[in-house]
């Protein structure tokens, strides 16, 4: 039997049990029918073989290819004889990423792997989450933006400059795969707790990417990484001559606008009604603009301000069977009154009217926010930015964290601010002076941006806190108990989110699909995790969380209309499932 190249993917001819059509191709291991509706001409189709088939990242398997392969192929002498397994590679690959010191050094060697050999890398990926995580996403990603022009090799995605002003659309064609059903976008002014790292902050969306593959099992090629470069107001940027972008200040007002809006219609032009836009690390008002221009009339998700409020809502949900009570019981203080701030006090919000019945105006008022200049409170409105007003509450101004946790006397105390160490020993001790169980969640990316460490919440709290945050921390122990921290990781939602949106053909994105993500997230949470005072799974069983999140997400567009990939399955978590890629190596005889 012949291998084949079908629209980038290759697959075992299989004659006539290969269905090619309006529903795509069809082969044997299912992963690429469930997500595909493009269609395939036969005129498509080639072989690939020799030392193009080593060269290529998407179908070479290195040492892994067998005798007969390597005969059929033309691999003779292009390879040493020794015959593996991928399992073997697997093997040897962690146990040399484990000999690097130096963290960045791991990420390196995991992007050069993915260069080399794409379905090992996602195998290792898969395999090893809990390990590698930390190492393709947050928190070595920042550092590997920091540096990315030192570390630069081989371009990954595409980099659309104010160079290209009028010519989007043939830039998006040079793009070699045609069949892309997410894009992840960002312009770089807000990358984690790091700033503006202009053209260098493509390490995010492709980092994103990856994880949109190898934790929702959305297919490689169907993955587009783009970075958005309009220049840099990093002076350090700016004078170094190794950076990568455009050497000038952030053009910003109608020149932005007219270049974001190019791209956007030619997204939706080249791609389709479908494609879904994913929005990542713009700057505040940037990043609120755009989702509110873009979401009546593209699939546009922003992972800061829903992704970050999805996660967030997951883990208070899952909480409350530690702490009791339901939402609406709760009180909410927030440090950081950006994206990521109202984003989230938006959704609690949502949740809780949709609960009690009660309107919007009224659940706000659980929810207080603190900002640089203090307490968010009804007499400073006039000059608060538009997405703030909305929480200015009737109450006397205050400056200080400590003196707002005591005024308020919140039961949630949330860090979204991108400043490190602001939940100080006198905060814990006042949260833990009112509350039983201090529910506390540092969630500022990095890890040196976090607003405490795990062990700080702990050790402050005398035990008692319910914790987690942005970044991983190791497993703390106080007075002889082990306490092990969560991580409020938007790759718990994202993934399976885009998931259900691809595999229902859904068009636009509503809050109740972010909602819903949160409750199938929460309802993950075993009672073994809970014991360990876990409010989010552990991350080894992240396929199967993002499956059941993937089904209640494309349930909710069903329901609401938004679908329009017909018939609607009858077990969407079988069919999620179905729809996931495989990094197992195929057979290419």
């Amino acid at each position: 039997m012949e291998s084949v190249l079908t629209n980038g993917d290759l697959v075992p001819d299989m004659g006539d049990k290969s269905v090619v059509g309006g529903g795509g191709v069809e082969d044997v291991y299912g992963e690429d029918s469930a997500t595909k509706d493009q269609l395939v001409t036969p005129w498509t189709i080639s072989v690939a073989s020799g030392y193009t088939l080593l060269r290529d990242p998407r179908h070479n398997k290195g040492l892994a290819f067998t005798e007969k392969e390597r005969d059929a192929h033309y691999l003779r002498g292009l390879l040493p004889p020794s015959v593996s397994n991928q399992e073997l590679q697997e093997k040897k690959l962690m146990h040399n990423l484990r000999q690097y010191d130096v963290p960045l050094h791991r990420y390196m060697a995991m992007m050069d792997l993915q260069e080399r050999n794409e379905r090992l890398f996602y195998k290792l990926l898969i395999d090893n989450v809990e390990e590698l995580l930390p190492i393709v996403y947050t928190p070595i990603v920042g550092e590997a933006c920091q540096k990315y022009g030192s570390i630069f090799r081989r371009p990954q995605g595409l980099f659309i400059s104010l160079k290209e002003k009028g010519k989007i659309l043939e830039v998006l064609k040079n793009w070699p795969e045609k069949s892309i059903q997410v894009i992840v976008v960002t312009d770089g002014e807000r990358i984690l707790g790091l700033g503006d790292l202009g053209c260098q902050g493509m390490g995010i969306p492709v980092g994103k990417l990856s994880l949109y593959t190898a934790l929702g099992g959305v297919r490689p090629s169907a993955c587009l990484p783009i970075t958005i470069d309009v220049g840099t107001n990093n002076e350090k940027l700016l004078s170094d001559e190794f950076y990568i972008g455009l050497k000038q200040k952030r053009a910003t007002g109608q020149e932005y606008a007219e270049l974001l809006h190019e791209f956007m219609c030619a997204v939706k032009q080249n791609y389709g009604e479908k494609i879904l836009i994913q929005f990542e690390d713009f700057a505040n008002h940037n990043a609120f603009e755009l989702l509110a221009k873009y979401r009546t009339t593209h699939l546009v998700f922003n992972d800061d301000i829903q992704g970050t409020a999805s996660v967030v809502l997951a883990g208070l949900i899952a909480a409350l069977k530690l702490v009791g009570g339901t939402l609406a019981d709760h009180t909410f203080l927030f440090l950081g009154a950006g994206e990521a701030g109202t984003g989230i006090a938006e959704l609690i919000a949502l949740e809780i009217s949709k609960k009690t019945n009660a309107p919007l105006e009224e659940t706000r008022k659980k929810i207080w926010l603190v900002d640089s200049k203090g307490l968010v409170v009804s007499s400073r409105k006039e000059s608060l930015q538009h997405f703030k007003r909305s929480w200015a509450h009737e109450h006397e101004p205050v400056k200080e964290l400590l003196d707002a946790v005591k005024a308020i006397k919140p039961t949630v105390l949330i860090g979204t601010s991108g400043v490190g160490k602001t939940f100080t020993k006198d905060v814990i001790k006042a949260m833990a002076s009112f509350n039983e169980k201090p529910l506390i969640l540092a969630l500022s990316n990095p890890t040196s941006q976090s607003e405490c460490t795990a062990e700080e919440a702990y050790t402050w709290s005398g035990g008692r806190v319910i914790f987690a945050s942005g970044s991983p921390f190791d497993p703390v122990e106080h007075e002889g108990k082990v306490f092990v921290p969560g991580q409020a990781n938007n790759a718990y939602i994202f993934p399976g989110f885009g998931l259900g949106l691809i595999m229902s053909g859904t068009i636009r994105v509503h809050d109740d699909m972010l909602l819903a993500a949160s409750e199938a997230l929460a309802a993950q949470v075993t009672k073994e995790n809970y014991e360990k005072g876990l409010i989010y799974p552990p991350f080894s069983n992240i396929r199967n969380i993002s499956a059941h999140i993937a089904a209640k997400v494309a349930a909710k567009s069903y329901e609401l209309g938004l679908a329009s990939r017909l018939p609607r399955p009858k077990d969407l978590v079988k069919f999620a499932e179905s729809c996931m890629y495989s990094p197992v190596y195929r057979n290419y005889l």
